[in-house]
């Protein structure tokens, strides 16, 4: 995957707080990728779906990184790691905006170790997720290693972006008025939380296929595509139940199998509407 040289970044749609701490009560769990949804989904149907992004009267506070000086444009992306994620960000909203009415932007935040979010602290254990709250994606660029480390994936920068346009699906799922229905805490193969998760899949396989169009994105190749898969298949349940727990529980699944999560993807990948994802999850 690479950028258009000449393409011009916006860093406003990325916070960068990394470095510094966050202070405040924990998010038990956390949400996203390979995270457990159901709290966040909790907090904010508790909040009345709004607030600013503080819980108990614990603000974010601090001063945060300007990403502009150094992620300017496509070829900064094509040579760093954060300008590529920011490029990633800025092509997946722009996807979004042409293909959803009504898209409103959500904020990605950089950030090491932990920090305050709109659900509660939220530390890089949780690995990245979306927090329905405050409306924005909270990742520790870290992940990535850990997703080649800990998780056995391959990596490469398509493997990054598909964890990108994952927490963007549920941004999307959550405009739809669609995330609450991965609240509930059921667990399984065809629970409603695993439904969610494989919408998300699917929705950033479709980003894939347009994210050539939305200008930011000059080329995706199969090998790209198949890093993106092998991105998937390594935060499946049983694959990370697999390696955690020496056996496979379906029941206790809570984000779908390897299998489902790169069916999803390729569903979106090749049918590229939000029908068929729907269909499909």
């Amino acid at each position: 995957m690479r950028f258009r040289k000449d393409a011009e970044l916006d860093t406003s749609q990325v916070s960068d707080r990394r470095g510094m701490r966050g202070m405040g009560l924990p998010v038990a769990g956390g949400g996203g990728i390979v995270g457990i949804i159901v709290l966040l989904l909790s907090l904010y149907l508790n909040s009345g779906g709004g607030g600013a992004p503080s819980i108990n009267g614990i603000s974010l506070g601090g001063e945060e990184g300007d990403l502009s000086a150094e992620c300017r444009t496509g070829e900064d992306a094509n040579q760093r790691q954060d300008c590529r994620i920011v490029g990633v960000v800025d092509s997946v909203q722009a996807y979004w905006g042409q293909r959803h009415p009504g898209y409103t932007k959500s904020t990605t935040v950089f950030f090491t170790g932990q920090t305050n979010t709109g659900c509660g602290l939220a530390s890089s254990d949780v690995g990245p997720f979306y927090c329905p709250v405050d409306q924005k994606v909270y990742i520790d660029l870290g992940f990535y290693d850990d997703l080649r480390n800990r998780f056995g994936a391959t990596g490469g920068p398509f493997a990054e972006a598909y964890v990108i346009a994952h927490e963007y699906g549920h941004h999307v799922e959550n405009l739809m008025g669609l995330l609450a229905q991965g609240q509930g805490g059921a667990t399984g193969p065809n629970s409603a939380g695993v439904h969610i998760e494989l919408l998300a899949d699917c929705f950033a396989g479709m980003w894939a296929k347009g994210a050539i169009d939305t200008g930011f994105i000059e080329d995706i190749t199969d090998a790209d595509i198949q890093d993106g898969l092998d991105a998937a298949a390594a935060v499946g349940d049983d694959r990370i139940q697999q390696k955690t727990q020496g056996q496979v529980d379906p029941e206790s699944w809570t984000h779908g199998s390897a299998e489902q999560r790169q069916s999803h993807f390729l569903i979106g990948f090749r049918q590229g509407s939000v029908e068929a994802c729907q269909s499909a999850s």
